[in-house]
Parts: C-alpha cells; sequence; structure tokens
C-alpha cells in the first residue's frame, strides 16, 4: 500500500478568514492549522495602499511563521482602495454605509498581499490588484444591503461572493483577490519556493 505525501496537510494558514479556507480548500489545499495573527493593523498616516497591504501580509507572516517552524505557512491581507485612500474593514453599519457611499458609481482597488514562508525558511511575498466597478447604489440598495449584515468585518464594507455582487458589473483581475486570495498567485509562489502537489 503507498504510502500518502503528507506535504498537502503541512500547511498552516495565518489567517482566521473562512473565505480563505474555503477559497484553498476549493484546490484541494486543508491546512493543517489555523493560526490567526494577532497584530496592530492600523495605517500609517501616508501609508499608500499597496505598501500597507504589502506589510500587513508580511507582519503577518512574521508572526506566526516562528511558531511553526518546518512548516509552510500563508499568511494574507486584503485591502480595499479608493484612489489614495485606504477603506476599513467595516466593524458598524456606519462604517458600511459610508464605504457603500464613497464606492457608488466608482471604480476601486482591491490590494491582495500574500506573504509565504517554506519549510527551509525562504519566504516570498507579492501585492495583487484587482480593479472593481460599482454601479451607482440607490439608497434603497444601500441600506436593503446594510440589512444582510454581510458586510460585517469585510474590506470596504462588502461581500462580492454574497449579495454585493449584484452590484458589480465588471472587475479586471482576480476574482479570488477580491474574495480573500488570488489562487493563482498563491500557488505559483508556492511552487517558486519548492512546494509539490
Amino acid at each position: 500500500m503507498p504510502v500518502a505525501d503528507t506535504r498537502l496537510q503541512q500547511l498552516v494558514l495565518a489567517s482566521g478568514s473562512a473565505r480563505r479556507r474555503d477559497l484553498l480548500r476549493q484546490i484541494g489545499i486543508e491546512p493543517l492549522h489555523v493560526d490567526p495573527p494577532h497584530i496592530d493593523e492600523h495605517h500609517g498616516r501616508r501609508e499608500l495602499p499597496l505598501a500597507y497591504a504589502a506589510r500587513m501580509a508580511r507582519e503577518k507572516l512574521a508572526a506566526i511563521a516562528p511558531r511553526h517552524p518546518g512548516r509552510w505557512v500563508l499568511a494574507a491581507d486584503t485591502v480595499v482602495a479608493c484612489g489614495r485612500r485606504i477603506l476599513p474593514k467595516a466593524e458598524t453599519e456606519a462604517d458600511a454605509r459610508a464605504c457603500l457611499t464613497l464606492l457608488s458609481g466608482r471604480r476601486h482597488r482591491v490590494l491582495g498581499g500574500i506573504a509565504i514562508a517554506g519549510p527551509d525558511g525562504r519566504s516570498a511575498h507579492r501585492v495583487v490588484t484587482t480593479t472593481v466597478a460599482f454601479k451607482r447604489l440607490t439608497p434603497r440598495e444601500i441600506e436593503a444591503y446594510l440589512a444582510t449584515g454581510e458586510w460585517r468585518g469585510k474590506a470596504g464594507g462588502y461581500a462580492i461572493q454574497g449579495h454585493a455582487a449584484a452590484f458589480i458589473p465588471w472587475i479586471n483581475g482576480s476574482y479570488g483577490n477580491v474574495v480573500g486570495l488570488s489562487l493563482s498567485d498563491a500557488v505559483a509562489m508556492l511552487a517558486g519556493l519548492g512546494w509539490r502537489a
């Protein structure tokens, strides 16, 4: 009887996001551990969105990788940016309403920071950019979306995989990146560090 290759089971996900777990499962990767980092996620006053997304992913990796020596560790962060402005992860209805009002009728960027450490200590970092267009929202549409509650904890106050899909006529780039992780980029980075599925 052949011995199963357990390397696919050695990945630690440095994120508490159920969306990222679901995305990884979609391509057959079941994290061995989920170890969310608890770090300060405030951005600097003049910090640009791309730099912030890159820094958050690196800092999350740095916080978790030392706890899992000899393992693959994947950290990620999602930043929604409207111009140079970084939108918050909506914690209150007021946060979400402000985000949706700002995004209404405009294009914005979703920046996905990815940082991966291999079992040999090497690492890779990348920021993936997706452009998202929102249709112009009516006050009634905004209030109806707020009533769903799916905006809670979401960067930019919306979830593209939920009811907000009706607001988005097109995107340019990775859909998975808007959900929480660009799978093609994550797999390419893993392969570059020696991952063998």
